[in-house]
């Protein structure tokens, strides 16, 4: 079993003769209370090409402390990591591999680094007694244990803000800090520090080149796409809020970045890919889909006075969105554990590591542009046809198409944007808002033929079905909104990519 806790902590450099202020003198302290000296031991384990140590996760098995065991610590921002703990054993535990698995993959874990620390601890406690922030003076010895056999040592002092204390006391902490002359550390993490002193080849990765080509503005939007399906995969594992939905945008862009610039990137080699992509996207939405859905018709009943709300509505909505799920937390983590994911991730590691350019890749600044404005039309002629239509359900099957197309001309407007500035990111803004649109009117779709299947079901069962059709007529209104407000949304989109169309001509 393995348990959760939000770090929240920032890093000081400090050496053998720095002198800690008088602490009780920073807001909000009644007391400091000295815990004493510990020992720490943790080795940190990582692949031979330290492929967690570039993502800026560390895995490590430390004994002494009041926290032996085995740590994961997955990145949230800056100075915030959620640190993922298992009890103390001679291997490492089936929880935390599965949430290293899109990084190593089929690789081994190896031992890499061994930090040996005393741990001076001080406790910041407010008025109460309750505990603000601990404060500990490392001193550090690190020792290379992979691919060569370098050693370095250094002092750091580090502050954790207590658990759900606020953010903000840790400024005030650093304030006192600063003007004791204490400056915050370089490294973002010990091992990040013990590799760069110590790593023959010194931090693993490297900074990525700035772009000068249409292919290498796209190559940067497609990393930065891969390592979000990466990134987001623990949080996938752990069921946190919203990392489903945010690991299949990513596969959306990734997929709709192929699809547009198949000018630069040859589609004879990212077509399967695309595919694999679409695959993975629809396994994720078995339930997202659904719970988009259940949260809706929920806000919508609860929006309703205790008047029009006849009959066991609440729980013949629970009954039927439980039918509905699959249930497939347990599906997710087995798809992500699949070979068919696995071989998935590889192959876009592949693609990067030899991206196949074609020779459209090599000017700046035209390519992009040309198939963004390409995007744009394809929505222009499917919105056009969609409101020439009269309302029902063709013209909302049209405005469905419609909003796939938004979605592919905000995606490609994305993917450009670093190469056209201030005019793309403005188009981005539009073109978010006329999707917007159009994904609450099919959302009000969806929503119709579900409650009418829920007024269906209570008729007969021998339950009024008034309340399902007052929330019916209530989605219908907001089909009615959402296309009277589409056309003045698509106007300000297009006067948007007019802009945008002339400023890029003029940089050329």
């Amino acid at each position: 079993m393995a348990d959760s806790k939000r770090e929240i902590e920032r890093k000081y450099e400090a050496t053998d003769a720095t002198r800690l202020p008088d602490l009780s003198r920073v807001a909000g302290v009644a007391a400091v209370d000295h815990r004493g000296v510990s020992e720490l031991d943790a080795v940190y384990y990582d692949t031979e090409d330290l492929r967690l140590a570039a993502g800026h996760l560390t895995l490590r098995r430390r004994t002494g402390g009041d926290d032996a065991g085995w740590h994961l610590k997955l990145p949230v921002a800056t100075g915030v990591r959620d640190e993922i703990r298992a009890p103390l054993s001679d291997t490492l535990p089936p929880a935390l591999a599965g949430l290293i698995r899109s990084r190593v993959r089929d690789a081994v874990v190896v031992p890499v680094v061994r930090l040996r620390s005393a741990r001076d601890v001080h406790h910041l406690n407010g008025p109460d007694g309750a505990l603000l922030a601990e404060l500990s003076v490392d001193e550090v010895r690190a020792e290379l244990l992979y691919g060569g056999s370098g050693s370095t040592a250094w002092t750091e002092i580090e502050v954790e803000l207590a658990d759900d204390g606020d953010p903000s006391f840790l400024d005030a902490v650093e304030r006192r800090l600063r003007k004791a002359g204490i400056r915050p550390s370089a490294a973002p993490s010990k091992l990040a520090r013990a590799l760069a002193e110590t790593a023959p080849n010194g931090k693993p990765g490297g900074k990525r080149t700035a772009p000068h080509t249409a292919g290498d503005h796209l190559l940067a939007y497609v990393h930065d796409q891969i390592e979000a399906i990466v990134a987001l995969d623990p949080a996938v594992r752990r069921g946190l809020p919203d990392s489903v939905h945010r690991m299949r945008i990513a596969t959306r862009r990734l997929r709709s970045a192929f699809r547009t610039y198949r000018g630069i990137l040859a589609p004879t080699v990212t077509g399967p890919v695309a595919e694999e992509l679409r695959w993975l996207a629809a396994e994720l939405g078995v339930d997202r889909d659904q719970e988009v859905l259940d949260e809706r018709l929920r806000t919508r009943l609860d929006g309703l006075p205790r008047t029009l709300v006849l009959g066991p509505v609440r729980g013949r909505l629970r009954i039927w969105s439980v039918a509905r799920r699959s249930g497939s937390r347990r599906h997710i983590v087995a798809l992500l554990d699949g070979s068919r994911y696995l071989t998935l991730l590889g192959t876009l590691d592949a693609l990067l590591a030899a991206p196949p350019l074609l020779p459209a890749a090599a000017p700046p600044g035209k390519a992009l542009p040309r198939a963004a404005r390409k995007e744009h039309r394809r929505l222009a002629h499917r919105l056009a046809h969609a409101l020439e239509l009269p309302p029902g359900p063709e013209r909302d099957l049209a405005l469905h198409a419609a909003r796939k197309a938004a979605k592919r001309a905000r995606y490609a407007a994305e993917a450009a944007r670093p190469a056209l500035g201030k005019p793309a990111r403005k188009s981005v803004r539009r073109l978010k808002a006329v999707q917007g649109v159009l994904g609450d009117h099919h959302d009000s779709v969806v929503a119709r033929e579900a409650l009418r299947a829920l007024a269906v079901q209570a008729h007969l069962a021998g339950e009024p079905s008034f309340t399902w059709g007052v929330l019916y007529g209530q989605e219908k209104e907001t089909a009615a909104a959402r296309e009277r407000e589409l056309p003045g949304v698509w106007a300000r989109a297009s006067r948007a990519e007019v802009r945008a169309a002339r400023e890029g001509r003029a940089s050329r």
